[in-house]
């Protein structure tokens, strides 16, 4: 996913959590929906980061190759200038693109029919 492209806002929005919790009918639930959410975002990005430094591994090192190397600095200020990835899964929240089911509560629905 590119999430440099994503409408997400860069710094915190203060939000009304018992209205987002509407849908949930649970802030904490909400609150764990977010997390999860945003753990997964978060290895997702470390692991295309992790990638794209991959290509300039070297098994030696020497101070002129750490000083010459501008397109490691640029791939860094990329991911620095992402998002945090909980403000990613929040607005993914409010866009209703997280699937999220909880198998307690749908236990408790068969048990009543």
């Amino acid at each position: 996913m590119d999430y440099k492209k994503a409408t997400t806002p860069d710094n915190t929005v203060t939000r009304d959590m018992i209205k987002m919790a509407e849908t949930t009918g649970n802030v904490y639930e909400l609150v764990r929906i977010i997390g999860k959410r945003a753990n997964e975002i978060s290895v997702e990005i470390k692991s295309e980061l992790s990638q794209k430094l991959s290509e300039f591994q070297t098994t030696n090192d020497s101070l002129e190759e750490i000083f010459e190397n501008r397109e490691q600095i640029e791939i860094s200020r990329y991911f620095e200038r992402l998002p945090k990835p909980t403000l990613i899964a929040t607005q993914e929240y409010l866009d209703g693109e997280i699937y999220y089911r909880n198998p307690e509560k749908e236990k408790e629905k068969l048990e009543f029919i």
